[in-house]
């Protein structure tokens, strides 16, 4: 199954809208959702600071700030596909 994951912050709008985006996609195509709250990893802070949201599939970085709907799918798709294909 694809994974996606949402860096992000509380009180970051973006970060709120893409979620809403990529949950709602989730209704009509199975995958791992993962939100990870960049303020509790200095790391992550530090790396990510205000480019959020940012949104991965997988290993590969598919968006900042905004969230395309159809590019996103296409990924999940290609990853999940990916996936099956190679026997995981």
């Amino acid at each position: 199954m694809a994974s996606v994951v949402i860096y992000g912050r509380a009180g970051c709008h973006l970060c709120d809208v893409a979620k809403a985006a990529i949950v709602e996609l989730q209704q009509s195509l199975p995958f791992e959702l993962t939100y990870v709250d960049i303020a509790s990893d200095p790391m992550l802070a530090a790396d990510y600071g205000t480019l959020i949201p940012v949104i991965f599939v997988g290993n590969e970085e598919v968006a900042r700030y905004r969230v395309d709907p159809v590019v996103l799918r296409d990924k999940i798709l290609a990853q999940g596909a990916s996936q099956t294909g190679s026997g995981s």
